[in-house]
């Protein structure tokens, strides 16, 4: 196995023997490894931060999973390292799925961490380049989107150069500002709301079928939750709306703790976009922001804006995702 070492360091090669009696394909699968930054290694290993290794060392309830979390990760990646270096891969490794890298000439991109690294690595994705999620500390990490976790990372691999782990083809959102495209990769959902929690969400919104006829509704709130089948069971669930099928190629909108004057009702408080038709909000606050796929992407959206959501053209394959039934 070769690794590229860039800087930050990565994770040092396991000192175990790697398993044996492993079938390796012909020629060497390339393999980027993204791996997350855990909180333990930012705060206390690189920033130093006081405060934390005061909580630490006082053994206070807030930071209790820090340690043990970031020991679960480590072990994880040296699963991982000793895994792909059994089955002969071509390997890169990165630490932290938002910096840039490249997916061309690629077998594989494997994320290590939970659903928050692929979704970040998701973006750089683009269609038929698989994805493959490990939940390295399963006891604290989300990972509906992985299909191993620590134990059962070499299965698993094997699975992903052999063929046999089962391939899903997930929807994707494309989201347009002002009539340009600023996102075609969303893969849970965009938030739009006020920048400020306590304030309300004033907006049109409208829904409009793929024959171009719509319908729109003037409404106060605290936002709007927008997204693929794939989100559909996160916040949009949170809020009241459905889980869909991953097959679905539809998206789905939902109202956050919507104004309504007594007696009165929403005629949009949660809807489905059919393929080929869009859901749009033309914006009536001046400090509007929209968050795509969680806090790091963020645009602003001024008094008289306007977002466009529409299913995009660009699929992303996720390898071994267990499927779900949906209304």
């Amino acid at each position: 196995m070769t690794t590229t070492v860039g800087k930050p360091p990565i994770i040092s090669q396991p000192q175990q023997t790697p398993p044996k009696h492993v079938d390796a394909p012909n020629e060497p699968r390339r393999v980027l490894v993204l791996a997350k930054r855990t909180s333990y290694r930012t705060f206390v290993e690189e920033q130093k931060d006081a405060k934390i290794r005061e909580l630490l060392d006082r053994g206070d309830p807030t930071v209790m999973r820090l340690r043990k979390s970031h020991e679960a990760h480590e072990e994880t990646m040296q699963e991982v390292t000793s895994a792909l270096s059994a089955l002969g891969a071509e390997v890169t490794v990165q630490i932290g799925p938002r910096a840039p890298f490249r997916c061309e000439g690629l077998d594989l991109v494997l994320t290590v961490g939970g659903d928050g690294t692929l979704l970040a690595a998701s973006h750089q994705v683009g269609p038929g380049v698989p994805l493959l999620g490990v939940n390295s500390a399963p006891e604290s990490s989300v990972g509906f989107f992985c299909a191993a976790a620590k134990g059962s990372v070499l299965e698993a691999l094997r699975g992903a150069f052999d063929g046999t782990l089962p391939k899903t083809e997930l929807a994707r959102m494309q989201v347009e500002l002002n009539d340009r495209c600023i996102h075609k990769r969303v893969l849970n959902e965009l938030l739009f709301c006020h920048s400020c929690p306590a304030a309300t969400t004033r907006y049109i919104l409208r829904l409009t079928h793929p024959n171009g006829e719509f319908i729109e509704e003037d409404q106060r709130s605290s936002g709007l939750w927008i997204g693929p089948p794939a989100g559909s069971t996160a916040a949009q669930r949170s809020a009241g709306g459905n889980v869909l099928p991953l097959s679905s190629k539809r998206l789905q909108f939902v109202v956050r703790e919507a104004y309504v004057r007594l007696g009165g009702s929403l005629r949009l408080p949660m809807g489905l976009v059919e393929d080929g038709g869009t859901v749009s909000i033309h914006c009536k606050i001046r400090e509007g922001k929209a968050f795509l796929d969680g806090l790091h992407i963020v645009h602003d959206v001024g008094m008289g804006d306007r977002l466009v959501m529409r299913r995009s053209d660009e699929t992303l394959t996720v390898l071994g995702l267990t499927r779900r039934d949906g209304s």
